[in-house]
């Protein structure tokens, strides 16, 4: 699905030039769970914007499904985002104003689908991560795993193939974290690909493989042994 070529991102000021990604080569098939790891500063956000063609890359190459996609403009990668790629936020990004159910649907809103079917839509991906009580309540009604849990509906509710996570238990206590980890685990095993950033080595064991980043380079790669 995902192939990254001697691809790097600098930025430059006019007295700065700053390397936060030098010479990324991985490759993510469809279907794995990945988790990104790596102290502060070391290039995770950025590496997970330029998957989530949120930013371009300086140099190199992004295939994604095969396509090259690291030289396209705004306006096309978005088209390919939104086909493509879900997001999920460690602050969970909710919309205070609208109910669970009405920000799950926000997701849909753009992708020329009928109400009914969004409908239906949304009240499926409710019942598979546990949240259909909860349709009609707001937000601020919900606690922090319960948010957790409509941003990965929002997320998941265009049956985009990658689910891109960035540190999505960083604002929950250790139970709604582990069940946030149970559910990206079920979603994986029903066939999304999953790449998350985290700073938890313990979530990190959910995933398949972990890549580990250090000064804006991959130094190693571990695969998750089977038990």
């Amino acid at each position: 699905m995902i192939k990254m070529h001697n691809m790097s991102q600098i930025f430059r000021t006019d007295a700065v030039e700053t390397v936060a990604l030098n010479n990324i080569n991985i490759e993510i098939a469809e279907g794995e769970f990945v988790a990104i790891m790596g102290p502060s500063g070391c290039g995770k956000s950025t590496l997970l914007n330029i998957l989530g063609m949120l930013d371009s890359p300086t140099q190199g190459k992004y295939l994604f499904k095969g396509e090259d996609v690291a030289g396209y403009g705004e306006s096309k990668l978005a088209a390919i985002r939104k086909r493509n790629i879900g997001f999920i936020f460690q602050s969970f990004n909710l919309i205070d104003e609208l109910s669970v159910a009405e920000n799950i649907e926000l997701a849909l809103l753009y992708h020329g689908i009928s109400s009914s079917e969004r409908a239906r839509r949304v009240a499926e991906v409710m019942d598979r991560v546990g949240i259909a009580h909860r349709a009609s309540h707001m937000p601020s009604q919900l606690s922090g795993g319960q948010q957790q849990r409509v941003a990965v509906a929002r997320a998941v509710v265009g049956k985009q193939s990658l689910i891109l996570a960035d540190e999505p238990t960083g604002n929950l206590d250790s139970a709604h974290g582990q069940e946030v980890m149970e559910m990206l685990q079920r979603l994986n095993a029903e066939g999304s690909t999953i790449v998350m950033v985290t700073h938890s080595p313990a979530h990190a064991d959910y995933a398949k493989r972990t890549i580990n980043l250090f000064d804006g380079q991959v130094v190693t790669e571990n695969l998750r042994a089977v038990v």
